[in-house]
């Protein structure tokens, strides 16, 4: 599966979460990372995440194909990152 992570977390969380996905997907744009999971690893990257953020005030959306072929990626402007390679 393909998975597109968008965040908005609180300023002193800021760099634990990025860290913490760039050990799993590829960043793409600030608070931005995306790339090809298993099924159980994205759960663990759910459940590690939640223990990072605070509900109460951080919002993480989680963008989730089933098939990557399925998207369609088109970038305007310098492109941040590549998806080629992770970290």
């Amino acid at each position: 599966m393909y998975v597109i992570i968008v965040y908005d977390v609180e300023v002193e969380r800021v760099a634990r979460v990025c860290q913490y996905l760039r050990r799993h997907l590829h960043w793409v744009q600030n608070s931005a990372f995306e790339g090809e999971i298993t099924p159980a690893r994205l759960e663990r990257v759910k459940a590690e995440l939640r223990d990072l953020i605070d509900e109460k005030k951080d919002t993480v959306y989680l963008y989730i194909l089933q098939d990557p072929h399925a998207l369609r990626r088109e970038v305007l402007g310098r492109e941040k990152g590549s998806t080629s390679t992770i970290v």
